[in-house]
């Protein structure tokens, strides 16, 4: 069984004020339920929404907050020290996060304070065949119904995930949605005329 494609997704986020001049807190909501976007790729339509109650069971005991999702960038915030805390809501998740410390943290937090930095991004992967999928002609919509992990969530210096490459990986699981469906037809024909088939050797007995 193949290793499910970890997705990323765009969020909005700010500088938050810490209650002193020393604190370095940012916040924003990573997760919105029920709150459908609608992209175009192609001749495609593809509208997705995540449903109240998705995190219920998702796997959040060690997030970090990384700059552009990059490994080598040296971590900004993390769950497992509590300096990155995720507040699961009726609404979705929200963020807040004080950030060490550092340099490299300065230079963000700055950024972040006039505007230049004001989008972050979340990775994550939904549970195996929970997805739940509609098709209507071009347009499709999938509503992810159980998110399986969270790995982390990252500040990003600019929204590098246009509206046709940010739902590549969905379009790749719509494929392959598709080409299921295909399968469950082709395997319904062939019972199908193997039940004709056993039909007429009975009328003729």
């Amino acid at each position: 069984m193949s290793k499910p494609k970890m997705e990323k997704r765009l969020l909005e986020m700010r500088a938050a004020d810490g209650g002193d001049d020393q604190s370095m807190i940012i916040e924003g909501r990573a997760i919105c339920y029920n709150s459908p976007q609608t992209y175009t790729y192609g001749d495609y339509s593809y509208t997705e929404v995540i449903q109240q109650g998705a995190l219920d069971k998702t796997d959040m005991k060690d997030v970090p907050l990384r700059y552009n999702h990059n490994d080598s960038f040296l971590i900004m915030a993390r769950t497992r020290n509590k300096s990155l805390e995720l507040i699961k809501d009726d609404k979705g998740l929200m963020i807040r996060a004080e950030l060490l410390d550092t340099q490299s943290n300065r230079d963000v937090y700055q950024a972040i304070k006039e505007g230049l930095l004001d989008k972050m991004s979340f990775a994550f992967t939904s549970r195996a065949d929970t997805d739940l999928w509609e098709q209507q002609g071009d347009e499709t919509k999938r509503t992810i119904t159980d998110i399986e992990k969270l790995y982390d969530v990252s500040v990003v210096d600019v929204p590098f995930y246009d509206d046709t490459s940010i739902y590549a990986r969905s379009f790749e699981k719509l494929e392959s949605w598709k080409e299921s469906l295909l399968d469950e037809q082709r395997a319904f024909e062939v019972r199908k005329r193997k039940l004709e088939l056993i039909a007429k050797l009975k009328e003729r007995n």
